[in-house]
């Protein structure tokens, strides 16, 4: 057995040899899911699994991914569940667990994590060449960002406003911008994603501030209104495609791609 099959609580999973019917709770591991060409084996989603489109609507939505339909769950009749440790609450995989479904934990911290998440996936459904495939992609965009010559800036990246929140140096999305050598500021919390004061004071240890796209769902007309708050900090504004940066999966292939193009046309 594999030890690449153990997912991030620890649990050491099997070869699938028969049909799985896979129940996915996290967006980017639906998508991922269709590019392993598992898209069959998909019995249900959530709300929020919208890619790959149109093929992605097929699927039975069974709720959010903080609470989903239970009875719904269960007329699918799935053999495995994948949550993730940041999206989904414990207490919804230990009820999926109860129900006889196989949960697949998974919890990518880094960008490089994605290449054991593949393994992870297409090792259980018996999709190990796609995988490979994805990998071999991974490398060459990865590859393709650090042959480049990044400066450096000190990045703000902010997720929600009422009240302003940001992430911290120990997420997924910190290690993304740091392939491009952007280093988050430190808010001296222990929270991954912490509520915070944006004030001038703030704004003056910043080069870029960044308002993603999603959860909140940030605009251009969110980047006026921070101008007209913060003038002296009006050119350090930035909206950012939120799915390229936090997504992992198979999405972070076209991630890293964008990251390049988006980083080289900052001039701040």
């Amino acid at each position: 057995m594999s030890s690449s099959l153990v997912d991030a609580a620890g649990y050491q999973h099997s070869r699938m040899d028969r049909d799985a019917r896979i129940l996915s709770l996290v967006p980017s591991l639906t998508e991922l899911l269709f590019d392993l060409g598992l898209a069959r084996r998909l019995v249900g989603r959530t709300n929020f699994c919208v890619h790959p489109n149109p093929g992605v609507e097929a699927i039975a939505s069974v709720g959010g991914t903080k609470q989903i339909d239970m009875d719904k769950v269960a007329g699918l009749n799935p053999t495995h569940a994948l949550v993730n440790i940041d999206e989904n609450p414990k207490d919804m995989a230990d009820a999926l667990a109860e129900m006889g479904i196989e949960v697949v934990v998974t919890h990518p911290f880094t960008v490089t994590d994605n290449v054991a998440l593949f393994r992870l996936i297409g090792g259980i459904f018996n999709a190990g060449e796609n995988a490979e495939q994805l990998i071999r992609d991974f490398d060459s965009a990865l590859a393709d960002l650090h042959a480049q010559d990044w400066k450096s800036h000190r990045v703000l990246y902010l997720i929600w406003r009422k009240p302003w929140m940001s992430i911290s140096a120990g997420t997924y999305i910190a290690d993304m911008l740091a392939q491009t050598n952007w280093q988050v500021i430190d808010h001296q919390s222990t929270a991954r994603y912490p509520e915070i004061d944006l004030t001038n004071t703030l704004l003056a240890q910043t080069d870029l501030v960044l308002f993603s796209t999603e959860p909140f769902p940030f605009k251009l007309k969110h980047l006026d209104t921070f101008g007209a708050e913060f003038p002296a900090h009006a050119n350090k504004a930035r909206l950012i495609d939120a799915e390229m940066v936090s997504w992992y999966g198979s999405r972070v292939i076209a991630g890293l791609r964008y990251l390049a193009k988006f980083a080289g046309g900052v001039t701040a």
